[in-house]
């Protein structure tokens, strides 16, 4: 058992040795710590071992030591003998070094030189290759350099992304390459910077030459328009195709293609026309156009235009608030949106999509409603015809200056349909003054003609035909007043000014004359009419006046059909048409003397009313004065001269007026009789009103008025003459006996009327003294009157119930 541990014991041990000799030194504690780990004193027993193994090395070192020894002595002895030779061998190399080193220096100095000379051909070579490519750079950023202060800005721009793509990449590592390539996006910048102002002064110049560049536009629309009419007038044959005209060197057509102008000899000897080229510096927004472009940036430019140009449209779309006072306003503010309008189509065609069409229509359309809005307000507050009528001619041109770049103008010709309305207003009321100062100027008596020549100038100017007159020697009358010629030339003068605005209004010969009949219509039923009734009810119109009114209005009648042919003759349209419209004077001069006939009866009544105040009757006389009294007198003479004026009236005119005044004059007197205020009457009075009566009966028996069937104008004093007859013969028996009866005396006698006058003449019975000597006769009058009364009194009962 102790021999098999002591056997273990040595071969762990020679197995720790031979890792100890056979492993690094660092990794040996691992192995020295396993012999501790084992069983007690083995360390001794290996220590041992060690000295054992270290013994046995020792007497090997020894044993290799012997061993070699004369060999190595030998060897010593060899190196010493090398030695001296290798110090003489030494030597030798020296001295031959330095010889040749002596002789090598002058080559060792040429060859230097011509390394030198190698490497500076070499550099030289390196820095032309180098130069090649740098000197294009340079050449393009000094010619970039001279564009930008030439103001070359789209070369400029050119030649930027040249140095950009083509010849900076190729010399990219150098510095100044660097610091150029640093500078292009900030030259950029300064392009954008400066074309967009030169875009901003293009901008301000195109606002103030708008002006002129639309008088200019215009002037030449005006000038086609009147070569175009001039070319219609003259042409008999053939197709003739409208040229428009253009400030943008081209032709324009209706259906909107460009067509090249080929000016020869003859046009080159006409007037120079102007162009909008010619007004206005276009290059401003090209170049910044092509920047944009350039620098890929167009949209941008392209919003911003049209941004600056809708306000700039807004801006010339502004009227000014004085513009309806004078023609002059209207045509600035014309001028300058056509002007506007020119620009934007110039660029629309000279450029490629900064505006479209789509976007120009829309400004059009957008402008259109504001000019519309603008004009109609402007145009109502002119009040001069002539203005009007010149403000017509302006839309007429700017609507064919700018039909003529391919904008609608439906609209406008629509707008000049109200302007239209707003002239007729306008020389209506021009007119309605005319015709006030022809009247107030009418002396209002037939117009004397004292020669042939007098007779053919009133008749050149008033279509006036009559046998009987013409027939007369001269000097000689006229039935109407001076005011008649005047009035139907006014009425001409009216039609001429109101078929002034019909011109250039691209309308039919029917649509002309359908305006103009319109128009004359107004001014005869409107103007006229007007003008007529407010002279029939002038307070200083009498009715010498009333009557040469009634006798103008008749041959103002009668001239209406020679305005019909008038007017036919202007627009050679035949009144048989089917839509002619008629002219409406006949009822208009009928009206007017309609109202002055009733002006007529009406001023005869107020004068027999003021002959009537006149009256001053003794109503208490006891008997009458054996004459008519003086005002009824006066008042028959008055109606004897009046109705003598009325011989040139028509007869029905004169019969209505006469019988008019003596009813009027029959109730009058009746309401005398019969007034409340009125509270007795006497006999004698009763006999004095008898004869006034009978002055008034034989006035009307004379026949004042020719053309009244037998005692028709007496009738007219029947009521008065059977009341009068009654009390006059006191037949009062017969009276209520034949009451109600159709062939009754006093039938015309209303029982309250008797009733009235009967109780004013009983009171005065009841206090007249002279019955006071008969007084049985007395008692038997009041008795009698007072049975009457209430027959009387039960009759008018009876009639009410």
């Amino acid at each position: 058992m102790a021999e098999n541990e002591t056997l273990e014991c040595i071969t762990e041990h020679e197995r720790i040795l031979q890792e100890i000799e056979s492993t690094d030194t660092a990794c040996v504690g691992p192995t020295l710590r396993s012999i501790y780990d084992d069983q007690p004193n083995a360390h001794k027993r290996f220590m041992e071992k060690l000295d054992a193994r270290i013994r046995n090395h020792d007497r090997e070192i020894e044993k290799m030591c012997n061993f070699h020894h004369q060999g190595f002595v030998d060897a010593i002895t060899e190196l010493l003998k090398v030695r001296a030779d290798a110090e003489k061998l030494m030597g030798q190399v020296t001295d031959t070094n330095r010889r040749l080193q002596e002789a090598g220096r002058e080559v060792t100095a040429q060859t230097e030189e011509v390394i030198r000379c190698r490497i500076q051909q070499r550099n030289m070579a390196t820095t032309v290759e180098k130069l090649q490519l740098c000197i294009p750079v340079l050449e393009m950023y000094s010619k970039l350099k001279e564009q930008l202060e030439s103001k070359r800005y789209y070369a400029a721009l050119k030649t930027m992304e040249q140095l950009e793509k083509v010849y900076i990449p190729r010399v990219s590592h150098y510095r100044f390459c660097q610091i150029m390539a640093e500078n292009l996006p900030r030259l950029r910048e300064e392009i954008k910077e400066i074309s967009m102002s030169d875009l901003k002064d293009f901008l301000e110049s195109i606002r103030k030459h708008s002006d002129k560049v639309g008088e200019t536009a215009m002037r030449q629309a005006q000038q086609h328009r009147t070569f175009n009419s001039a070319v219609a007038k003259q042409a008999t044959t053939g197709h003739y195709t409208k040229p428009m005209y253009s400030l943008n060197g081209r032709t324009h057509t209706h259906n909107g293609l460009m067509i090249e102008d080929d000016s020869g000899e003859e046009d080159e000897a006409d007037e120079e026309i102007l162009t909008a080229q010619d007004l206005v510096d276009f290059s401003p927004v090209y170049r910044c156009l092509h920047i944009y472009t350039v620098l890929g940036d167009r949209e941008t430019f392209e919003n911003y235009y049209r941004k600056q140009r809708k306000k700039q449209a807004r801006l010339v779309l502004q009227p000014q608030a004085n513009m309806h006072e004078t023609v002059e306003g209207y045509r600035r503010y014309f001028n300058q949106i056509v002007g506007f309008f020119v620009v934007e189509d110039h660029i629309l065609h000279a450029t490629q999509g900064l505006v479209t069409r789509a976007y120009t229509d829309e400004l059009w359309n957008m402008a259109l409603s504001k000019i519309i809005a603008v004009l109609r307000t402007h145009s109502s507050y002119c009040e001069d015809p002539d203005l009007v009528l010149e403000l017509k001619n302006l839309i007429v041109i700017f609507a064919d200056t700018l039909q003529g770049y391919g904008f609608p103008v439906n609209r406008l010709f629509d707008l000049l349909f109200e302007v239209r309305d707003q002239y007729n207003e306008t020389l209506l009321k021009k007119w309605a003054l005319v015709f006030r100062e022809i009247f107030e100027l009418d002396n209002y008596s037939p117009i004397p003609v004292e020669t042939e020549e007098e007779y053919k100038h009133v008749v050149s100017r008033f279509p006036f035909h009559d046998a009987e007159i013409e027939k007369q020697d001269f000097p000689k009358k006229l039935p109407m007043s001076q005011s008649v010629p005047q009035i139907y030339t006014q009425v001409k003068e009216f039609i001429y000014a109101s078929l002034k605005f019909s011109e250039s209004l691209h309308r039919s010969s029917t649509e002309i004359d359908d305006m103009l009949r319109k128009s004359t219509n107004l001014l005869l039923t409107r103007t006229l009419s007007s003008c007529l009734q407010n002279l029939i009810k002038k307070p200083h119109i009498g009715l010498t006046e009333l009557v040469q009114i009634i006798i103008n209005t008749t041959h103002l009648e009668q001239a209406c059909r020679y305005l019909e042919e008038f007017i036919t003759n202007i627009t050679n349209v035949s009144p048989e048409t089917v839509h002619t419209t008629r002219l409406y004077g006949l009822s208009t001069f009928k009206d007017a003397r309609h109202a002055a006939e009733g002006e007529i009866y009406t001023k005869l009544n107020q004068k027999i009313d003021e002959f009537i105040q006149l009256a001053d009757y003794e109503w208490g006389m006891s008997e009458s004065d054996g004459r008519a009294s003086g005002y009824l007198m006066d008042l028959i003479n008055f109606l004897r001269s009046t109705f003598q004026v009325f011989t040139h009236l028509p007869g029905k005119v004169a019969q209505t007026a006469c019988m008019s005044a003596c009813k009027h004059l029959s109730t009058s007197l009746m309401q005398m009789l019969l007034d409340t205020e009125l509270k007795q009457i006497s006999m004698g009075a009763i006999q004095q009103f008898n004869l006034d009566v009978i002055q008034c009966e034989l006035f009307a028996s004379s026949e004042p008025v020719p053309g009244f069937q037998g005692d028709t104008l007496q009738l007219a004093f029947i009521d008065l003459r059977q009341l009068l007859d009654l009390f006059m013969v006191w037949d009062w028996s017969t009276y209520l006996a034949d009451y109600g009866q159709p062939t009754s005396k006093y039938l015309r006698v209303n029982p309250a009327t008797a009733l009235a006058l009967l109780e004013k003449m009983k009171d005065t019975s009841k206090k007249n003294n002279i019955f006071s000597q008969f007084r049985k006769n007395d008692r038997d009058k009041q008795k009698l009157i007072e049975t009457v009364v209430k027959q009387l009194r039960s009759l008018v009962n009876g009639m009410s119930s």
